[in-house]
């Protein structure tokens, strides 16, 4: 070999020798990289996947459960629908975890690397074919829930079984003929002599408005009533309820699922509120509402009159979180008062319904009538939780005394205020937002 060839070789091989060297560094610098990215991007994917799998419980969930509360727990449909979307999400969760398996597992065999990529899209084409008929299920069963409409003609429960009517008086608006106004008579809790009444009031002569919260789980749900002053007559309450029917029991949880009709009562206090303080031993609070002018009274009752015409023409859904009790009060009032009532999260959670009014200067002691009669002024919210809890004022009270002349209903009407400030209407809006404000901030 020729000292020039032999040179030739050497350099041929360091040329082959660097260049392998450059292109095991370029793919140890590139592997590197690549490692350095693939925990952030595991992290996200399997971020994505947590809350895609939350997602398609919590739907499943929630269908199952519209389901299980208008068909019942021992339903044909019940227990079909349960087999069919819990064994669709199962069998997509094992496809989808067998997928990312054959994905991770070791592939050091080119055949075996083919053979394992079919297998991967095979297994993703049934992933996204499970995503989809889940998919159709879960709309499918969403446009079914959506078209269950509410019925006015069931078998309801005798306190719910009738409707308000109203007629005007042709010469004066303000008289008012209320039919169905319901007084009944309770025994027990759930056995009562029913009466349904015709009562004529006069909106002029309306002085005043107490909202009743009655607690009956707890300090955070409670049920609100509103009743309306007059000046020469006895208060006249409204209540949203749900109108069960015969045999049916209140679920706070079935109250999502379009399960209750939403029914509107006027009734006696004697009847409304003494039955949760002297039959279900609820414990009810009656707070007079301060700074308010007749207009807006008058208006609040018009819009009981209002729903109650709405009611009647077409039934509507009761709602757990929209459409309760209490929150259908505040939208009605905030009507009429505008941003006097701001939004609160309390308007959701009606056990605290007291302490907003509180906030907002609508519960007020701090007057020249309350100082007349009790000596002080800016009650604190301990105090008027103590001064407004009706429940011992009303123990023992004979309600079945004097039904036929009403007296009764005064009476109690009477004694559930004994102690508690009644507020006087304002003379103006500046002056009853004035004294609101001023009120709030005492308060707070």
């Amino acid at each position: 070999m020729s000292l020039r060839s032999f040179f030739s070789r050497l350099l041929s091989i360091g040329s082959h020798s660097s260049a392998a060297n450059s292109r095991l560094a370029n793919h140890d610098l590139e592997k590197a990289s690549s490692d350095s990215k693939q925990p952030k991007h595991k992290w996200r994917h399997r971020l994505v996947r947590f809350f895609i799998a939350v997602t398609l419980l919590l739907s499943a969930v929630w269908l199952l459960l519209a389901i299980w509360y208008q068909f019942g727990a021992h339903s044909a449909i019940t227990w079909l629908a349960t087999i069919i979307i819990i064994g669709v999400l199962s069998a997509l969760f094992f496809m989808r975890h067998w997928t990312i398996d054959a994905k991770q597992a070791p592939q050091n065999i080119t055949a075996d690397r083919q053979a394992s990529g079919k297998k991967t899209t095979t297994q993703q084409t049934k992933v996204k074919w499970l995503i989809g008929l889940y998919a159709a299920i879960w709309c499918l069963g969403v446009g079914w829930f959506i078209s269950i409409e509410p019925q006015q003609q069931r078998e309801w429960m005798p306190e719910v079984s009738q409707k308000i009517t109203y007629e005007r008086d042709p010469n004066n608006p303000d008289l008012i003929t209320l039919t169905n106004v319901r007084n009944f008579d309770w025994h027990t809790e759930d056995d009562a002599t029913a009466r349904w009444e015709t009562r004529t009031i006069d909106m002029s002569k309306l002085s005043g408005v107490d909202v009743a919260n009655s607690y009956w789980m707890g300090p955070l749900i409670a049920h609100t009533l509103v009743s309306f002053r007059f000046e020469d007559d006895r208060p006249l309450a409204f209540s949203f309820e749900i109108r069960k029917e015969q045999g049916e029991s209140f679920s706070a949880l079935a109250g999502f699922f379009r399960r209750y009709e939403l029914s509107l009562i006027a009734a006696e206090e004697r009847d409304i509120i003494y039955t949760r303080t002297n039959k279900r031993g609820e414990q009810v609070y009656l707070l007079p509402v301060s700074h308010l002018q007749q207009r807006e009274v008058k208006s609040l009752f018009e819009s009981y009159l209002t729903a109650a015409d709405e009611l009647n023409a077409k039934p509507a859904w009761y709602n757990t979180l929209t459409s309760n009790c209490t929150n259908i009060i505040f939208y009605m009032a905030r009507l009429v008062s505008g941003d006097r009532l701001p939004w609160d999260y309390r308007i959701w959670v009606s056990g605290w319904l007291p302490n907003y009014l509180y906030d907002v200067g609508m519960l007020d002691t701090n007057s020249q009538l309350n100082e007349q009669q009790h000596g002080e002024q800016n009650w604190s919210m301990d105090t008027w939780y103590e001064r407004t809890h009706i429940n011992p004022k009303v123990r023992g009270f004979d309600n079945q005394s004097n039904l036929e002349s009403g007296i009764n209903s005064r009476e109690f009407s009477t004694q559930i205020r004994q102690g508690i400030p009644i507020p006087p209407l304002a003379d103006s809006q500046a002056s009853a937002e004035a004294q609101a404000q001023s009120a709030a901030q005492a308060s707070n």
